[in-house]
């Protein structure tokens, strides 16, 4: 997942199609896809098929999104959408998860990096793996604390570099294909196949496409809304998916299941097996610009989103503070230390099983938005005194039947974690709505 098109979004002009769609494509890819291999490899063949189930899964919430756009084209993104049909408190619980999301992804973001900088400078292993990903997390703080313009120059920097490692592993992959098909054969996974294990996988996968829902979040500058974030979404979501698919597919047959499980960096094996020893170290370079760029882009995001909660009266007005450089600085600081907790907090594990944890309270906490936005959905047809043409039911019956698959996928840890992180705002929500009611009726006074 990445939030580079965030500057792209707060822009006064209307964006069209095009931008909308590789708001989607860019959004998305960020540093989960680079590790999901090795996160995915203890499930052998049931990774192929939670991949098959979680692209499915996330077709049906992208036209879920796309429909809601279509039919509310002048609400204010996913927010509105929910609070138009399911009131003020249930879009406060679900803005309030997702933000809780944006500041456990960079303590995901930055766990990963750590890997791939290991691959490129193998001499830093003495280094403790966390205090580097802190060190990460706060310096992409102290960037964006010199205002957007200094994190949106980093950003710019880093864009296109995403695409190249995932280039280099498609052509790698279909190079050995052509010459060697045999590779594909020498290492079968040894997983049996079962429904847990389908379960558990696709909830990982899910990580790696957190983002497609982004042309619908800037809906208030989309230009003919109603039109373009439909097509943007589930175009943007099919180019993803076919990405995902195959970059993830390749190292699970070429490299042993247990070599992969435990690799801190599988694209850069797999390049140092099947090219040369040492092309890996490259590779990983580039990924490790790409997840800094995550890293950048999703500071620069929660920052963002905290000052706007706290102008919308969700959080306290004091997040909405800026420095001298015009950047949220409270804001930048509390959740810098929020994901500060979260990568401490993962790494009593290992490097993998971290950034697998992080993954999956990341998807815990993303899961609500999903859910309520398909139940929005059900409620405009019912409100339509079901008039509503197509498919929408069935769309809202699946997209809900699939996020509740994904939460009984995740396991009790990160659920519970994600809904005690969830259920947190709650108490604040009830103060700042008293506050609001007390200043009102001051203000008739």
């Amino acid at each position: 997942m990445n939030a580079e098109a965030s500057v792209v979004a707060a822009s006064e002009r209307k964006i069209g199609f095009w931008t909308c769609t590789a708001l989607v494509v860019g959004n998305t890819i960020g540093m989960g896809i680079f590790l999901l291999p090795a996160s995915l490899a203890p499930y052998g063949y049931n990774a192929l098929i939670g991949w098959f189930v979680t692209v499915l899964g996330c077709l049906v919430l992208a036209r879920v999104f796309a429909r809601l756009a279509r039919e509310l084209p002048n609400a204010d993104g996913p927010y509105g959408y929910i609070r138009h049909t399911l009131g003020d408190t249930t879009a406060f619980v679900a803005v309030w998860s997702y933000w809780v999301s944006t500041w456990i992804s960079n303590a995901a973001i930055a766990t990963g990096v750590v890997g791939y900088i290991d691959a490129v400078f193998p001499q830093l292993g003495i280094v403790q793996p966390s205090l580097f990903a802190l060190g990460l997390l706060w310096s992409f703080v102290l960037i964006n604390l010199l205002g957007v313009r200094a994190g949106g120059h980093v950003q710019i920097v880093t864009t296109v570099l995403k695409l190249l490692p995932m280039l280099a592993i498609g052509l790698l992959g279909a190079w050995l294909l052509m010459t060697s098909p045999a590779s594909y054969t020498a290492h079968l996974p040894t997983k049996p196949v079962n429904l847990g294990d389908v379960m558990a996988a696709s909830t990982i996968a899910l990580f790696a496409m957190l983002g497609f829902e982004s042309a619908s979040v800037p809906a208030g500058k989309v230009e003919n809304p109603g039109r373009n974030i439909p097509r943007a979404t589930l175009i943007g979501t099919l180019v993803i998916a076919a990405i995902y698919v195959v970059v993830s597919t390749i190292p699970l047959f070429l490299i042993p299941q247990q070599e992969l499980a435990n690799a801190s960096a599988p694209f850069a094996l797999l390049m140092d097996r099947f090219v040369a020893t040492g092309v890996g170290c490259w590779l990983a370079l580039f990924v490790v610009i790409s997840g800094l760029g995550a890293l950048n882009g999703w500071t620069l995001l929660v920052g963002e989103l905290t000052r706007t909660m706290a102008d919308n009266g969700r959080l306290p007005a004091v997040f909405s503070r800026n420095n001298s450089r015009g950047a949220p600085a409270l804001a930048l600081v509390v959740t810098g230390l929020l994901a500060s907790g979260m990568v401490l907090m993962s790494y009593s594990k290992s490097l993998v099983d971290s950034f697998t944890f992080l993954t999956k309270v990341v998807t815990a906490a993303n899961l609500p938005l999903y859910l309520c936005c398909a139940l929005a959905l059900a409620v405009l047809w019912r409100r339509a005194k079901r008039t509503l043409v197509g498919d929408v039911l069935g769309i809202s019956l699946i997209g809900t039947v699939y996020v509740v698959f994904c939460f009984v996928g995740l396991g009790r840890e990160p659920f519970e974690l994600a809904l005690v992180l969830g259920a947190a705002g709650l108490p604040l929500y009830v103060v700042m709505r008293w506050r609001q009611s007390r200043a009102a009726v001051g203000a008739r006074g």
